[in-house]
């Protein structure tokens, strides 16, 4: 099943980068001692908005040229920068910065499965893609601190390297091309026009589709606070909820294995029985109902609650992901999966920024290095207490930023209800397959 080779993909690129998350807040925190956050901030923003740029040219290229040759670039790309993290901090983080032009392996791991399945199977493969994901990211942090704190950080990096070799390698002996050949260019030779690679132009008759228009608009107001709570959410367990490094921990592991579960089975039976735009909007309730309990929200079991509908409310991407698959024809799935990742790509560098200032207007202070830095050591019993909060202590909410981004999901879900069902359409895709490759079902919704 070639849906398989996009899961390993995707498995290895991120559990080398999951491995570098003790070591990067280190390298982070020596190369930028004063104000840490602020510059990773901007680096995030920059990474971010080159993402936002590249994604639907990338994606619009792999409908022309074809899926592997760009997982290949994809992956290559983002992690360039892994070596380079004990090499030179500095031209680590640059780096960092600039492959956020290529760091879009989503957009085109999604048009590769859309190739490969039909309209039925889609969704369900989507959850296993985005399941994976979680998986990657449950299991390496907690590995790569392990091995940091018992055999330095020289070793973590030389790890996710070979780790990130391995997947290049895997692309180029084991992932077959996807796209069938009538609908790319035969080789790489070939000469393309502006007109086939243009994104803009792409983005133009795309953004004509008021379907898709509507899902890209979803997908930046619920995306945008669920980047921003990555970005501080565990630093705000630690210090406003008093959680140990070993909880948190703990708490990683559970919400992970629980979205796995939801991204999965779940996913797959409500798709079956609430069909695919109901289940888009089951998710944005879901999380809005986890970002207001956050908020509200004071006490260590409100977190353990809210981190389990959470974890339910992370079936809204792979849903989504579906959704827009759906409504383009299958010449266009690199565009319009770039589109959905380049939004959230800058959600990624505005997300964290929306909430660090959020925090600042409250006068909720993280402060950031000591309590990353006490996660460092392996005692699962820390003898030193959090560090104290600049904030008031019976603070009506303790987490504005979440209630904001509650606020936000709440207009996302207004927005998706107007996303209309799947209608018929007549199709000349068809005229596009061919019968020695897999390839979708022609799509029945809205074409573009």
């Amino acid at each position: 099943d070639y849906v398989y080779h996009a899961v390993v993909v995707i498995f290895l690129e991120f559990f080398a980068w999951g491995l570098l998350t003790t070591p990067m807040l280190t390298v982070l925190h020596e190369t930028f001692p004063q104000h840490t956050f602020l510059m990773n901030g901007l680096i995030q923003g920059v990474k971010g908005l080159l993402s936002f740029m590249s994604a639907p040219l990338i994606g619009a290229l792999s409908d022309v040229w074809g899926r592997r040759s760009f997982l290949l670039i994809t992956v290559f790309f983002t992690c360039a920068p892994i070596p380079l993290m004990r090499l030179s901090p500095w031209w680590y983080f640059a780096m960092i910065s600039m492959s956020g032009a290529f760091s879009v392996t989503f957009s085109v791991i999604f048009a590769y499965v859309a190739d490969v399945t039909d309209e039925r199977e889609r969704s369900t493969a989507y959850g296993l893609v985005s399941a994976t994901f979680a998986a990657s990211l449950v299991t390496s942090p907690a590995i790569g601190a392990y091995l940091s704190a018992w055999y330095g950080d020289n070793l973590v990096v030389l790890l996710a390297t070979l780790i990130a070799l391995a997947d290049i390698c895997f692309i180029l002996l084991a992932v077959p091309e996807s796209l069938p050949e009538k609908m790319r260019l035969n080789t790489w030779g070939t000469p393309i026009s502006w007109e086939q690679a243009d994104p803009f132009a792409s983005l133009r008759k795309v953004g004509q589709d008021s379907t898709v228009l509507l899902i890209c608009i979803t997908v930046f107001l619920s995306y945008l606070p669920e980047a921003g709570q990555y970005s501080s959410f565990f630093l705000y367990l630690r210090q406003v909820v008093n959680f140990s490094s070993t909880t948190i921990a703990v708490f990683i592991g559970v919400v992970g294995i629980l979205s796995i579960v939801a991204q999965t089975l779940f996913l797959t039976l409500l798709m079956r029985y609430l069909g695919n735009k109901n289940t888009v909007l089951l998710g944005l309730g879901f999380q809005i109902l986890q970002l207001a309990w956050y908020g509200f929200g004071s006490e260590p079991w409100m977190m353990w609650a809210a981190g389990a509908v959470a974890a339910v409310s992370s079936i809204t991407f792979p849903a989504v992901s579906a959704l827009v698959s759906q409504s383009a024809d299958p010449d266009k799935q690199g565009v319009v999966q770039g589109m959905i990742t380049g939004i959230r790509g800058l959600c990624n560098g505005l997300g964290p920024a929306l909430y660090g200032f959020i925090f600042f207007l409250f006068n909720v202070e993280l402060n950031t290095m000591d309590p990353i830095q006490g996660e460092y050591n392996i005692d699962p019993l820390p003898l030193h207490s959090p560090t104290e909060v600049h904030s008031p202590p019976q603070a009506l909410i303790p987490g504005p930023p979440f209630l904001l981004g509650a606020c936000t999901v709440v207009i996302a879900f207004l927005v998706a209800l107007f996303i209309p069902e799947k209608t018929s359409c007549s199709s000349s895709a068809s005229e596009l397959s061919v019968s020695d490759k897999p390839h979708p079902d022609t799509p029945t919704s809205a074409c573009i």
